[in-house]
């Protein structure tokens, strides 16, 4: 049975959540991890958190053939009202996590490959930290492609759009469900079958690449 780490898997209407339901579905064996609530609970804003993280999984379960990287941190400000602290949490949890992360694991990979799934975002104004770390993110996972890609892993980031996860009220939804193509609103179930096919041997030739994984809401630009 093959084996995933998913992060950011602690809260049940999450889209890491739906991710783990579907893996488990679809055979695998999933390790979670977060704060709190879920298998391993480890503070990816630290250096040593996110390697220790891979580190104890591989331990106890054995090689991890797939990372899902569903983890963040989000405090919305803009230029005028980020602080350097703020900031810096941000680089740390969103970029500097997730770069240890993948690292780590492509260092106890099996000799059958593996593949690298993580969440972005395209949030610019107004969440200024968050957009600028997830921009940072995007980069690390397409370099992580044509680096590990020699030992077999895939990797992509996946831009989801707007999923409620909890975070909309009416006028939100009422608001964004004009500019969806589908005639809906994206749900976690949608982003867990993306992810579980780019981690599937079939999906696995995808790579490199920045998906715009919406239901078609970002072809209004």
């Amino acid at each position: 049975m093959p084996l995933a780490l998913v992060t950011g898997a602690a809260r049940a209407n999450s889209i890491a959540a739906a991710v783990v339901t579907r893996l488990r579905a679809d055979g695998w064996d999933v390790a979670t991890s977060d704060l709190h609530g879920t298998d391993h609970d480890v503070d990816l804003s630290t250096h040593d958190g996110p390697t220790a993280l891979v580190d104890e999984v591989s331990r106890e379960r054995g090689p991890i053939d797939a990372l899902v990287l569903s983890h963040a941190h989000d405090d919305e400000t803009g230029i005028l009202d980020t602080t350097a602290e703020s900031f810096d949490r941000h680089v740390a949890v969103n970029a500097r996590a997730s770069l240890l992360l993948i690292a780590a694991f492509a260092r106890q990979v099996p000799s059958t490959g593996g593949a690298i799934v993580a969440m972005t975002s395209d949030h610019t104004t107004g969440n200024l930290p968050y957009g600028a770390s997830k921009g940072a993110l995007d980069r690390i996972v397409i370099s992580a492609a044509r680096e590990l890609g020699p030992r077999g892993i895939s990797a992509n980031a996946l831009n989801p759009g707007p999923v409620d996860t909890g975070w909309m009220d009416d006028e939100t939804r009422e608001g964004l469900g004009p500019y969806h193509p589908l005639g809906r609103l994206g749900e976690t179930r949608d982003i867990a079958g993306v992810v579980a096919f780019l981690l599937s041997p079939e999906g696995r030739w995808v790579s490199g690449q920045l998906l715009q994984t919406d239901g078609g809401f970002s072809a209004r630009y």
